[in-house]
């Protein structure tokens, strides 16, 4: 249906001092601070995790040397989405509009809505993190406190016990990382490099990060994660994470999360001929997921 006069009443009467309510600043981007941007030209992409080979055994004198196997592991798979958005404004409603031009206004809120759609599509995939109906390609949810590997055991990246964030349960994700196996239970080393929190923790995450000392304390000790920089790259908000109390500490494991554009934002004008209004359309294609669960740690609050 076309934005009509009927619509837009006051904006055809003289007097009017101001429009307002699409000009707001908006939260954008912040997919970029968890998700690296790759390009695709098909439908869906899949990313393919290998295992590798175990640990090397000792080789008695004499002996035969020990031959391994290496195989496939798990299917990640991205299957991009489609977003479009449009809207009409009538022939009449642009000749009549007494003010600055409707379709620069509404181009703009037109661009908000496209944005907001990616930052919640992104957002989702920590949104979902916990949720067992939302598996990645090892079968299990994001954050998991069982991941299975091909080698025979399991890997966790969510606290054994929930918890909120404070001292004791960052310290205990940060050691935890540094647990992390491979597909055939070898040690890795990866580290935490950044804190994603919802707007709720700010204050609390910049109080762990950013004190000399350590938080709601009295004792004259040095705010340890700070002095070894254990989280180099600071924390950042997320401000379409819904989890009040749930954060997670992207880690520098690769092939993590990754952003998938398929076909990048474009918009559209075109005129109807027999009725004379003006439509504008914008649309893209992207998808928003993970390969490595390695990429992330999580708790989803106590």
């Amino acid at each position: 249906m076309a934005i009509s006069r009927a619509q837009l009443v006051k904006e055809l009467e003289p007097g009017l001092n101001a429009l307002f309510g699409l000009e707001y600043d908006r939260y954008e981007n912040e997919h970029a601070e968890i998700f690296d941007t790759e390009t695709s030209d098909r439908a869906f992409e899949e990313e393919v995790m290998l295992g590798g080979f175990d640990a090397a055994p000792v080789k008695s004198e004499g002996a035969g040397v020990a031959f391994d196997t290496a195989q496939e592991s798990f299917t990640a798979r991205y299957t991009h989405d489609t977003v479009a958005l449009a809207f009409s404004i009538t022939e009449e409603a642009i000749e009549d509009n007494l003010y600055d031009r409707l379709s620069a206004r509404y181009t703009r809120a037109l661009a908000r809505s496209m944005s907001t759609t990616k930052q919640i599509k992104a957002a989702s995939v920590l949104n979902n993190a916990f949720n067992s109906s939302f598996a990645g390609g090892d079968g299990k949810e994001l954050c998991a406190t069982d991941h299975p590997t091909i080698g025979g055991g399991t890997f966790r990246n969510e606290l054994s016990t929930s918890a909120d964030l404070n001292e004791t349960s960052l310290e205990q994700a940060l050691i935890d990382i540094a647990a992390f196996i491979d597909e055939r239970g070898l040690r890795i080393a990866i580290q935490g490099t950044k804190l994603i929190i919802p707007k709720e923790l700010q204050f609390t995450a910049d109080r762990l990060l950013e004190s000399p000392g350590r938080v709601n304390t009295s004792d004259n000790d040095i705010n340890a994660v700070r002095n070894m920089g254990m989280i180099p790259q600071g924390y950042v908000v997320n401000h379409y994470l819904t989890d009040t109390d749930a954060f997670f500490i992207k880690t520098d494991s690769p092939n993590g999360f990754k952003m998938f554009e398929r076909s990048p934002i474009r918009t559209s004008m075109e005129a109807d001929f027999d009725t004379g209004n003006v439509r504008y359309k914008a649309r893209e294609r992207y998808s928003f997921g993970f390969s490595d669960p390695r990429c992330v740690f999580g708790s989803p609050g106590a």
